[in-house]
């Protein structure tokens, strides 16, 4: 089994453990939500979880990979450094803009669910 499946296989071991005890909830009094309506929280709490996740570990992936070739671009051409420290900065900035995007869109998914049904 490659390092890779082994990572991915563990995270979704780990995704799936948390998401047990949203799963084994019970809703039994009067003035509590419709389980359609629970049902579809769960899911959104599941899927806002599932996307910052990804796109955290995305951008720290993306983030890793170009502060290597940033450096090793710098160690083989010196006199190119400020230019490459530019481009460098400005790609962490991409980077890391797009991983904000993502915790955006997570909390209007659970912002919108929260107002809905609570």
């Amino acid at each position: 089994m490659s390092k890779k499946l082994k990572v991915l296989s563990l995270l979704a071991f780990t995704v799936a453990l948390m998401a047990l005890p949203m799963l084994a909830q019970e809703g039994g009094t009067p003035g509590e939500l419709s389980p359609a309506r629970t049902s579809l929280f769960r899911v959104s709490l599941i899927v806002g979880a599932a996307i910052i996740t990804l796109a955290v570990i995305a951008g720290a992936f993306c983030q890793a990979k170009a502060i290597s070739a940033g450096c090793e671009g710098i160690s083989r051409n010196p006199a190119g450094a400020p230019h490459i420290r530019f481009l460098l900065i400005f790609g962490l900035v991409l980077i890391e803009t797009l991983v904000i995007y993502a915790l955006l869109i997570t909390i209007i998914i659970l912002m919108v669910q929260w107002g809905k049904y609570v």
